[in-house]
C-alpha cells in the first residue's frame, strides 16, 4: 500500500474575474448560429419579427429562396401565408399575427399550430406543423425558435 502526502502550502486558488462582454452569448445568438447550419427545417426571428436565421431546408420549404436572402426580412412579409379555405386566399391580419413564431413572441410561451404557405409561384399550397419557443436574451424574450414539419395527407 502506498502512502501519499499532499502539501497545502502554495495551493492554487483561482482568482475571481469579471467575464468580458465577448463571453456573453445570448440564447438568440447561439440558436441563430445553430439554425443556419441545421439539417432540419427551422428558423429564428427577433423581437421585431425579422428573420435572424433560417436553415437551408427551412428556407426551401417556406419558399424564401437562399437563406442569406431571407435574413432581415419580416416573417409576415416574407411568407406567402394562406388561409385554410378551399380557395386558399391570402391570410390577412390579425390572423397572420397568430402564426406560432409570432404568437410565441407575443405570449412569451410555447406555441404550436398549423401554417399554410405557398412556397413559390405556381406551387401547391403546403401545410406545415410549426412549434415555436421563446428565446431569452438576458431576462426578457429576444426572439423565437421555430421547427417546421410538412403535414402529409
Amino acid at each position: 500500500m502506498a502512502h501519499v502526502e499532499l502539501s497545502l502550502s502554495g495551493a492554487f486558488v483561482p482568482q475571481a474575474r469579471t467575464p468580458s462582454d465577448a463571453e456573453f452569448v445570448t440564447s438568440v445568438e447561439r440558436w441563430s448560429t445553430t439554425v443556419a447550419v441545421a439539417d432540419e427545417p427551422c428558423l429564428v426571428i427577433d423581437v421585431d419579427g425579422s428573420i435572424l436565421a433560417v436553415s437551408p431546408s427551412g428556407s426551401e420549404l417556406l419558399g424564401l429562396g437562399k437563406p442569406a436572402e431571407a435574413l432581415g426580412r419580416r416573417l409576415g412579409d416574407a411568407l406567402h401565408l394562406l388561409d385554410f379555405t378551399a380557395g386558399a386566399g391570402r391570410l390577412e391580419e390579425p390572423e397572420a399575427d397568430n402564426i406560432p413564431p409570432l404568437l410565441a413572441l407575443r405570449s412569451e410561451r410555447l406555441a404550436r399550430g398549423l401554417i399554410r404557405v405557398l412556397p413559390g409561384e405556381g406551387a401547391t399550397p403546403l401545410t406545415l406543423d410549426a412549434v415555436s419557443t421563446p428565446l431569452m436574451a438576458a431576462d426578457r424574450v429576444g426572439g423565437t425558435l421555430t421547427f417546421l414539419s410538412p403535414v402529409r395527407y
